[in-house]
């Protein structure tokens, strides 16, 4: 946080420190596995979502669908620990936000947003990122979170994959 931003709004409170918020994380990722049985992750809600929303709209069509008809099979998954989870996310950023007075709408970088090039770009590195998530069986908190605390050699294989790959993306799209 700037001295600027300090200055201007006195109620801001400084990020946790690094330690503390990775313990933090750890002890809620041990209460996650020992109340729910499962690890931290993200997008198997998306899944659960086309699934609910498609049960609705299109019920057979979904049924019979030889992915996301085991997931209706007992009904609606939204009701799913998965779905609830993201909820719970979801208001609990909310929540810290307004507490360390760090609350804002804001658009950040010097590109517009609008552009086409930057529009493309962002829409395909998400269809890729949820589509390799859904291919890998989880997303990256749940496998380098939660597998890595499992100790799963595909985590560790994943995480550093991953590095990697951001670190060459990286320079190559931005010559960083």
């Amino acid at each position: 946080m700037s001295t600027s931003d300090k200055q201007a709004n006195p109620e801001i409170r400084p990020f946790w420190p690094p330690l503390v918020a990775g313990i933090a994380l750890g002890l809620v990722l041990l209460l996650t596995f020992v109340l729910s049985g499962h690890g931290l992750g993200a997008s198997g809600a998306a899944t659960d979502l086309v699934a609910g929303v498609g049960l609705q709209v299109a019920p057979e069509a979904i049924k019979s669908n030889g992915y996301l008809g085991p997931m209706v099979a007992d009904g609606s998954p939204l009701g799913s620990w998965l779905s609830w989870e993201i909820v719970g996310v979801a208001i609990g950023a909310l929540a810290a936000a307004f507490m360390a007075g760090r609350f804002r709408v804001q658009l950040d970088g010097s590109c517009s947003v609008g552009t086409p090039k930057r529009l493309i770009t962002t829409l395909a590195g998400g269809f890729l990122s949820g589509f390799g998530a859904r291919i890998a069986g989880g997303c990256t908190s749940s496998m380098g979170l939660s597998g890595a605390a499992a100790l799963g050699v595909s985590a560790c294989v994943f995480l550093a994959l991953c590095f990697a790959t951001g670190l060459l993306v990286s320079r190559l799209v931005k010559g960083v």
